[in-house]
């Protein structure tokens, strides 16, 4: 049975003048089972034509057939799969790879062909062992001599059945002795049923064959069978079970995944560099988002320290109104009116007075503020001494007053207990019966003296005022603090008679505000931060392009084996998405040291991070890698098997 079949095929380079035919008019057959050596000098087309054979190049015109299929119709996948279930090489050179252990290297071809993982490396020991290499399972290429690499060689031709094997100066490299066990080897599995296709210069060698071919100018000048045609008796391949694809596809991507791994670790100090880009991207778009997260974090903490989900109602038309002092429309029956509405969980007065404060021989000017019994809930104030003052007191006009800390500090220097002492506002007599805690000022410290009574106490014992100066209500939960503010300004409107006298803060917009400016800007700016990853981006496609070119004669050995475009693709996107994603986890971890340090130097607040913006940094640098490294994998895909074999 003839497995090869060639008709008038000629092989040439070039275009118009330049234009020069390596093969002319070549037709060939090659039986099942023959052993044939193809002998001609440097330049003849001997290896051109064994190119041919082997699928690994295409020829310009005419028929190749092998086992019946036109190799013409054939894609690069489907010549690759031919490769793979077919042919077995054996190169001059050994083309073993260097980072794989002998096991390793005689393995690959199954991986490609779907074979499970324990099932392909007990074949290739048992391989191994057969050709006398059983004490160098794990040797590596630069560990075994000349002859023990070629029988490594001939090992992973064998790994998928290797019913054709096509030896290519098989003792090229070898010295004589070592070229004598090769041939042996070759001789042996001719016996067994394998066909075998010998190129050559040496016709010693050739001498091993049962049929000699000679080729000079591109032409076959000769033909001569020594011995007789063989039986066809069909070679019998390794049976392993197929399995699914899933396990198939998981397998060689796994593959992939370990070679690429071997790759970034191989050339550390280029994996690195490359790496540098996105390194400084992640960290910084990371970092400028926990920036802002922070501030925004430490601005709404000041916020609900005035209160939270408060409206302050002031007279006048709007800040900056110079009016609005001798306004003189808010009362505290404004006040109560407001805290029977559905949508106020609480309303108080407010109503104040600077003057001096004396304590003995103290004298400091300070602000007195008379407030209602709910004050200090609605602005998130806390007692640190003492108690706050009750309905009875405000009732009663007590002469009661809760000091602040400032004030503690001022009025009682040596540190004695205030709680229980009388002092003296605008000559006016109190008795101090609490101390609020200190607050965390809006917008830095502050040392004003702050002191608070009863607003009837204010109106009543030391201002003698029928007005008040602003009303605070807190929203109820359940109720937007949008809607409440248009109602409660409609209410009030409607109760000065249509006359809008007041205006009002709500800290619910002030908090939006600045949720929605600070974002903004975290925005804009890790925008410009991503600027850095794109420049990174393109940093890793320019050195794994680079990559590609040092590592060709690598692809050109694994497409001979019988590795598909799909596969040499994910093997190069792989390693391009793995450098991202080391990068971007490095560029976090610069990020946290960043913060670190950052809390080291300030505690005015702290970075805020974020697991969602880390998460999205990571897929960003996922996506730098699949984007910019698809070219430089789609372009080792698409290597032709013959030009990458023959790069250096």
């Amino acid at each position: 049975m003839n497995v090869i079949e060639l008709k008038h095929i000629t092989k040439s380079y070039g275009e118009g003048n330049s234009r020069v035919e390596v093969l002319r008019d070549v037709n060939l057959t090659i039986e099942r089972g023959d052993f044939v050596a193809i002998i001609g000098q440097s330049g003849s087309g001997k290896s051109t034509l064994m190119n041919i054979l082997g699928c690994l190049d295409t020829p310009s015109s005419g028929s190749y057939t092998v086992y019946g299929r036109e190799a013409a119709s054939l894609g690069p996948d489907g010549l690759a799969a031919l490769r793979s279930e077919k042919f077995g090489f054996v190169f001059q050179r050994y083309n073993l790879l260097g980072s794989l252990d002998a096991t390793e290297n005689v393995a690959l071809p199954a991986v490609y062909a779907g074979m499970g993982q324990t099932e392909r490396l007990e074949r290739a020991r048992e391989l191994l062992e057969r050709l006398g290499l059983g004490e160098r399972l794990t040797n590596r290429p630069g560990e075994l001599s000349g002859g023990q690499q070629q029988r490594v060689s001939i090992a992973r031709a064998l790994m998928n059945g290797g019913d054709i094997i096509l030896a290519d100066e098989p003792t090229g490299a070898l010295d004589s002795k070592s070229g004598e066990q090769v041939m042996a080897i070759l001789m042996e599995l001719h016996q067994a049923g394998h066909t075998i296709i010998l190129v050559t210069h040496d016709r010693h060698i050739a001498d091993y064959a049962s049929r000699v071919i000679e080729i000079r100018d591109g032409e076959i000048i000769a033909d001569t069978r020594r011995a007789p045609e063989p039986e066809d008796v069909e070679h019998s391949a390794p049976a392993f079970a197929r399995r699914n694809r899933l396990l198939f596809m998981r397998d060689q991507l796994l593959e992939a995944l370990r070679m690429s791994v071997q790759a970034i670790f191989a050339h550390k100090l280029r994996s690195l560099l490359t790496m540098l880009g996105i390194i400084i991207g992640i960290a910084s778009v990371v970092t400028v988002v926990a920036l802002g997260r922070g501030s925004q974090e430490k601005i709404l903490a000041d916020i609900s320290a005035m209160g939270t989900n408060t409206i302050d109602i002031m007279p006048g038309s709007g800040f900056g109104d110079r009016r609005a002092g001798r306004v003189r429309t808010l009362t505290v029956d404004d006040s109560n009116a407001l805290a029977q509405q559905s949508y106020i969980a609480s309303s108080t007065p407010r109503s104040s007075s600077s003057g001096d404060l004396t304590r003995r021989n103290i004298s400091v000017t300070a602000q007195m503020n008379g407030v209602g019994v709910q004050y200090f809930d609605v602005k998130g104030l806390s007692i640190a001494q003492g108690r706050m003052f009750n309905e009875d007191e405000v009732r009663a006009s007590a002469a009661v007053v809760v000091i602040d800390q400032n004030t503690k500090k001022e009025l009682f220097p040596g540190g004695e207990n205030p709680l229980g002492e009388v002092i003296l506002f605008k000559g006016k007599p109190l008795q101090i019966i609490g101390v609020a805690a200190e607050q965390n000022a809006s917008f830095g410290p502050t040392e004003n003296l702050t002191l608070w009574t009863p607003y009837t106490t204010l109106m009543n014992r030391i201002t003698g005022a029928r007005y008040i100066s602003s009303i605070t209500v807190k929203i109820r939960d359940e109720v937007s603090p949008v809607i409440a503010e248009k109602q409660l300004t409609r209410f009030l409107t409607v109760k000065h008679r249509g006359k809008q006298d007041f205006f009002t803060i709500n800290t619910d917009s002030i908090r939006k505000t600045i949720e929605s400016t600070t974002g903004t800007m975290t925005l804009l700016i890790s925008g410009i931060a991503l600027i850095s990853l794109v420049v990174g981006g393109i940093g890793v496609m320019n050195i794994m392009l680079v990559s590609v070119t040092e590592r060709t004669r690598e692809i050109g050995i694994r497409m001979a084996i019988g590795a598909r475009q799909r596969n040499v693709l994910a093997q190069f996107l792989i390693e391009a998405v793995l450098i991202c994603i080391m990068g971007g986890t490095l560029g976090v971890l610069l990020s946290y040291a960043i913060g670190l340090v950052f809390s080291l130097v300030t505690n005015a607040f702290t970075l805020s991070y974020s697991g969602a913006s880390i998460a999205l940094a990571l897929a960003c640098s996922s996506l730098i890698g699949v984007v910019f490294g698809f070219v430089p994998a789609r372009n080792a895909s698409r290597l032709n098997p013959v030009d990458a074999l023959s790069r250096e």
